[in-house]
């Protein structure tokens, strides 16, 4: 289908536009060189040199990760392994959810460019699918070099929901046994651990559309409920209901809503 100029990044339409995604990052990344003509080697190399959407985003992200310890070769080979996992489709509505909720994002060239939030969950999406084949030491590897290139500490058993949004991205960690459901906005600096007390399945729940403050540490096997927020600097240690909003250190629930917001 034809692209629209503008991508359209209502929550009804992510689905929809995905296939549109790339068509227009490439039309931003030739608009932007005009204007920009120093900038060309540079986006001609990450983007419009490449055939597809997935091949310069896991170029992007290979370049990042690479050092004089861990050739390139080595992230190369595991963004092939995601390639036809679905990976692809997450990632550009990952985008499209992040141009909708960031009132700083102009275009989808710059949060694909810039936003270290978006890069490491990409990687972490990746590291996942390593995990679920069973590549361990790969899907480890990876966090850990994700952990030291974007100050984001995901641990690759953790699954992840579509058009999820991390904001700024710094300070992030994620336990084991959490999990992120579906159209999750997380900012920098949260917690989702364990207490310490705990074996086994000790992390927290978050459901689809909850949105988690700057600073936020929720620990513990809890459940942030469905739609439900988590206020900056809150210590959560128990459940949050579905739309309600927990603020304090301990947390408390100040309101809770029958209706998805």
């Amino acid at each position: 289908m034809d692209c629209p100029e503008q991508v359209d990044t209502t929550a009804s339409a992510l689905d929809a536009q995905g296939s549109c995604v790339w068509r227009r990052l490439q039309a931003e990344a030739r608009l932007t060189s005009l204007k920009e003509p120093a900038l060309l080697p540079f986006i001609d190399r990450v983007i419009l040199c490449h055939a597809s959407f997935w091949q310069a985003l896991s170029f992007l992200l290979s370049e990042k990760l690479s050092s004089r310890t861990i050739a390139i070769d080595i992230w190369q080979e595991s963004f092939a392994c995601g390639h036809g996992a679905g990976l692809e489709e997450a990632a550009k509505d990952d985008l499209a959810a992040t141009a909708l909720r960031d009132p700083a994002a102009q275009d989808l060239l710059i949060p694909f460019l810039c936003y270290k939030g978006f890069h490491a969950l990409q990687c972490h999406r990746v590291a996942h699918h390593l995990w679920n084949i069973h590549r361990n030491t790969l899907a480890r590897l990876l966090q850990s070099r994700v952990s030291e290139v974007f100050d984001v500490d995901i641990h690759p058993a953790v699954p992840v929901g579509q058009r999820v949004f991390i904001d700024h991205g710094t300070g992030i960690v994620i336990g084991e046994s959490a999990s992120i459901g579906n159209d999750v906005s997380i900012l920098q600096k949260v917690t989702l651990g364990g207490t310490g007390k705990e074996q086994g399945d000790r992390h927290p729940k978050i459901r689809d559309h909850a949105f988690i403050a700057a600073g936020a540490t929720i620990l513990g096997n809890i459940e942030i409920g469905a739609g439900a927020t988590v206020g900056a600097g809150s210590v959560v240690l128990g459940s949050v209901p579905a739309y309600a909003t927990a603020v304090g250190v301990p947390a408390r629930v100040l309101c809770a809503r029958s209706t998805q917001r």
